[in-house]
């Protein structure tokens, strides 16, 4: 039992502390600088700077609050797996590997929290569909 308590702690931590280094770290600023960034943010899927921009502030910014909050976990994940993927693999490509090392380790985070879910410390837990089982 300790072992299963000490797991959920664990990706209590995980969930937390990526979802807020997120949020602060890259999704605030895009928000709340969005109309400065708009005709200089990469556009790394040919999509639109606007476009691409708007898509990664929806992810970096409102779906890491849900993560922070185990709320819709596994698909709020998504978004941020797949910036990540975008930043590490296109926007990154070029360089060093110590400048693409913060997008790779935000994929990593993002793509456990999206196997795993939010675990019993989540508000995930209190909105499962009749007949889910627990995981």
């Amino acid at each position: 039992m300790i072992n299963a308590w000490l797991q959920s702690i664990g990706l209590l931590i995980l969930r937390v502390s990526f979802g807020t280094m997120m949020l602060a770290g890259h999704g605030l600023d895009k928000l709340l600088h969005f109309g400065q960034k708009s005709g200089t943010f990469p556009d790394p899927l040919g999509i639109s700077s606007i476009f691409s921009l708007g898509l990664a502030t929806f992810a970096e910014f409102f779906c890491s609050i849900l993560v922070i909050l185990g709320l819709g976990t596994r698909f709020a994940a998504i978004p941020l797996v797949v910036t990540m993927l975008v930043a590490a693999v296109n926007h990154h490509a070029a360089d060093e590997w110590k400048v693409k090392e913060p997008a790779v380790a935000y994929l990593v985070a993002f793509v456990v929290i999206l196997i795993t879910g939010s675990g019993p410390f989540g508000l995930d837990r209190f909105f499962r569909f009749r007949g889910q089982r627990k995981v």
